[in-house]
């Protein structure tokens, strides 16, 4: 046979000796022996001959040169189940590999080696091929590289689950797909997630690719931790404890290494830091979906479910809106931390009061809403309103005590066409009809209230343009000194000057101003008419005291946190002194948030500004607000003046009032008065100051300034519709002011 050129290789090396003959040294044996490696000469085919191998085939495999030669099947016996298809591949086809063969065979003790295996087929003189090769031991070169490779496997495996934990992947499929990793990467064939069950003795089967050796399915399981089998485990902690392993069966072969180890401990903490991190974003939702006190769902969440319900074909929905009656009280008398506890403890028994698929929420203070689905008609749900009234029957277990609460309901039922905020309006607009009905009660949303809800927005959408359109005026109302007949001061009033309906009554337009909040910059525009106003008339009489100007204050601008700042603002624009101005104020004020709105009164009198209490009388606690308040002057309400002379207990109302300013040095203005009799009344009483019809209706500022130019006597017999004119301009506001001071530095 011709032999091609030598290339270096142990294999070619022997294949050049060809038909040569062996050294002597070669023949016995003694070099070729010395190698650490197999030379052999075999026939092909799996089940060929060994002619010829050295004796390293017993250091390498554990067998003897004379087993491989006397046993032809020994090698293809010995070749590692997983490497046999692409080793007898070969071995069939006759081709040589373009790289040395690494493949693994078994060693006598059952281990594996990693050969090296460089042959080339040669034809001898009987045009016979055989292989001529050499097979070297790469086991530590071989395992080194697998190590090498499993360690990058199981980085990118880490990495991999990181950045799917941070792209917020359920945490269900994160523990799958690291199992199903690891135990490929690992060589192991099962797997389990176990998390804590009823106590830390037992573990529960959550999710995996298979259960422990000898455990049965179903897929949720306890086993108890000491007899789960040998594996690779890695703790799942979070900072509140141990939520579980993460379990792998061990590898067939040994005991788990350490590195395996800390690479399942690895894909634990990442699981573990995504379960918490879950668990954070799940509570962020849950506190942003819920109320914090009551634990109920919020505005938010209420919204989203009443839009889904309203959504479905057929939907039968009915919301009900109900508040809590005279819940201030609560706060003002027993302290906040007892209208909490109250909330608190409604809440699970408005929830006992509904059917197992209504929704409860808390839309804020002491607001509930109810989400009523299937049902048929307003019968129905008016049921379930009675079963929430009827849960206020019984009282409420406070800290403090025993405390009934009572609560008024509003119903709308869907026709199928509302939007969510549009049927929580309508659900409102009942419950105050319920309110103004008595209380502790419900009332159902009907076409009447529909059509008075549809007036008020038209009336707050028009109201919002009436600014910045000059259709708001002002008009002043005399209030006159009783001793001399002369005007003492004047009150402002807002009036509304539509351009399609006309003139429209203050009591029309300023409940809707309050409850839009449009009495904030419509407040604030009319004191700083007013102040300006009162400026005028000042630089008209130059020589006169200033005349008093009284403006109203609402309850709505006693929530603006910039109110002091405000009135500074307009006295300092007008340049009037602040003793000149009289805010106006109703109980209903003080009742909201007493200690920030006496601040704010104290406040404002500290700029030499003075406050009236205006409709005194028809509140429950005025006596106490008049000893702790810097209040200069009472105005009666209108309800008593009407009644003086025919109503002996309005007579005697009307009396005390006027007594006990008197005792206190305040001085009382009579409101309403519009008759001679109560005007001789009022007079009889010793109430100095009268405001009414029966001297001046609300007057233009020029009107005013004329009445103040031209000074007039009053007639003995007042023609009808004629106004009571004094005979002078009054000029005692600045000795009012001064005495209103005098009289707040003595109560003091």
């Amino acid at each position: 046979m011709s032999v091609p050129p030598s290339d270096g290789s142990p294999a070619d090396a022997i294949a050049h000796q060809g038909e040569r003959a062996l050294p002597a040294e070669l023949e016995t044996g003694t070099l070729i022996d010395l190698l650490p490696a197999i030379v052999y000469v075999a026939d092909t085919g799996v089940e060929g001959a060994w002619h010829y191998i050295s004796s390293g085939a017993e250091a390498i495999t554990g067998f003897t040169p004379e087993q491989w030669m006397g046993d032809i099947g020994l090698w293809a016996r010995q070749v590692h189940p997983d490497d046999r298809a692409q080793v007898f591949g070969r071995e069939e086809n006759l081709v040589e590999p373009a790289t040395p063969d690494e493949y693994r065979i078994r060693h006598r003790d059952g281990s594996t080696v990693w050969v090296r295996d460089e042959a080339v087929l040669l034809t001898d003189a009987h045009g016979r091929e055989r292989w001529h090769g050499v097979m070297l031991d790469i086991t530590d070169r071989k395992l080194a590289e697998l190590e090498l490779e499993r360690r990058a496997a199981q980085q990118a495996a880490v990495a991999r689950l990181g950045e799917r934990a941070l792209e917020g992947t359920d945490v269900a499929r994160l523990m799958h797909d690291s199992l199903e990793d690891a135990a490929r990467i690992l060589g192991v064939e099962m797997g389990a997630v176990l998390a804590h069950g009823a106590d830390d003795g037992e573990l529960v089967l959550r999710a995996g690719l298979g259960l422990p050796r000898g455990a049965k399915r179903p897929e949720h399981a306890a086993y108890p931790f000491s007899e789960l089998p040998l594996g690779i485990t890695g703790q799942i902690e979070g900072r509140a404890g141990r939520w579980g392993l993460l379990w792998l069966a061990a590898p067939a072969e040994g005991t788990p290494a350490p590195a395996d180890v800390d690479f399942v401990q690895a894909l634990a903490n990442i699981l573990a830091d995504a379960i918490q991190q879950r668990e954070t974003e799940d509570r962020i939702r849950y506190q942003a979906l819920h109320d914090p006190l009551t634990d109920l769902p919020n505005r938010v969440l209420f919204l989203d479910r009443l839009g889904h319900a309203l959504t479905r074909p057929g939907a039968e929905v009915a919301v009900v809106l109900l508040d809590i009656d005279n819940f201030k009280l609560v706060n003002d008398s027993l302290g906040h931390s007892a209208g909490d506890e109250l909330l608190r403890k409604i809440a699970p028994r408005l929830t006992d009061a509904l059917r197992p698929g209504d929704t409860i929420a808390r839309l804020g203070g002491d607001e509930f809403v109810v989400l009523l689905e299937h049902v048929a008609d307003e019968r129905a749900a008016a049921r379930i309103a009675e079963r929430i009234v009827t849960a206020f029957e019984l009282p409420f277990e406070l800290s403090a005590g025993e405390h009934f609460a009572k609560a008024s309901l509003g119903i709308a039922i869907a026709t199928g066409e509302e939007e969510p905020s549009a049927l929580i309006r309508d659900a409102d607009a009942a419950m105050y009809q319920a309110k103004a009905r008595g209380r502790a009660r419900f009332e159902v949303f009907d076409g009447a209230m529909r059509a008075r809800t549809v007036k008020r927005l038209s009336v707050e959408n028009d109201l919002r343009r009436a600014l910045e359109r000059d259709e708001l005026r002002v008009v002043y109302q005399p209030i006159v000194s009783l001793k001399d007949g002369s005007i003492a001061s004047v009150e402002a009033l807002l009036r509304w000057s539509h351009p399609e309906r006309g003139l429209i009554a203050p009591a029309d337009f300023i409940p809707v101003a309050e409850e839009s909040g449009l009495i904030e910059p419509i407040g604030r525009w009319v004191l700083n008419a007013a102040c300006a106003q009162a400026a005028q008339w000042h630089a008209l009489r130059p020589a006169a005291p200033a005349l008093g100007i009284a403006v109203n204050l609402s309850v709505r601008q006693f929530t603006q946190r910039d109110l002091e700042a405000t009135v500074a603002a307009a006295l300092a624009a007008s340049g009037i002194e602040p003793s000149s101005l009289c805010l106006e104020i109703t109980e209903s004020v003080l009742l909201d948030e007493p200690d920030t709105v006496s601040e704010t009164i104290k406040g404002i009198a500290r700029h030499g500004v003075r406050f009236a209490l205006d409709d005194f009388g028809t509140g429950y606690s005025s006596l106490a607000y008049l000893t702790r308040l810097p209040i200069d002057g009472l105005k009666v309400d209108r309800s008593f003046v009407d009644e003086l002379g025919s109503s002996a207990r309005s007579t005697a109302i009307t009396t005390a009032i006027v007594r006990m300013a008197q005792a206190l040095s305040i001085e009382v203005v009579a409101e309403g008065v519009e008759t001679q009799a109560q005007l001789d009344t009022v007079r009889d009483l010793g109430c100095e100051l009268a405001q009414g019809f029966y001297f001046h209706r609300p007057l233009q500022a020029s009107a005013i300034t004329a009445l103040l130019g031209a000074p007039t006597t009053r007639p003995k017999h007042r023609p009808a519709g004629a106004s009571f004119a004094p005979g002078r301009v009054a000029q005692p506001r600045a000795s009012v002011a001064a005495s209103g001071a005098a009289r707040r530095r003595r109560r003091r």
